[in-house]
């Protein structure tokens, strides 16, 4: 994964987050990085803006929570 530098990124982000008593955020930059990884595999599955994982793991502009079983 050439591009596995980002996952460093958002871990220290939400690090930062939780530390600075910003939970909400460290929650979603914690879902976030999953989602970083899920499209950084290369045998993702996913079409180029990533709508394949969106629909599996509930993601989007209109949903109200990651993680959640759609």
């Amino acid at each position: 994964m050439k591009n596995e530098w980002i996952l460093d990124v958002l871990a220290d982000l939400e690090a930062f987050a939780r530390q600075n008593g910003l939970p909400a955020l460290a929650r979603q930059l914690g879902d976030t990085r999953l989602l970083a990884v899920l499209e950084l595999t290369p045998d993702g599955n996913h079409d180029a803006d990533g709508g394949e994982q969106r629909a599996r793991i509930g993601t989007g502009a209109d949903s109200q929570g990651l993680g959640k079983r759609v």
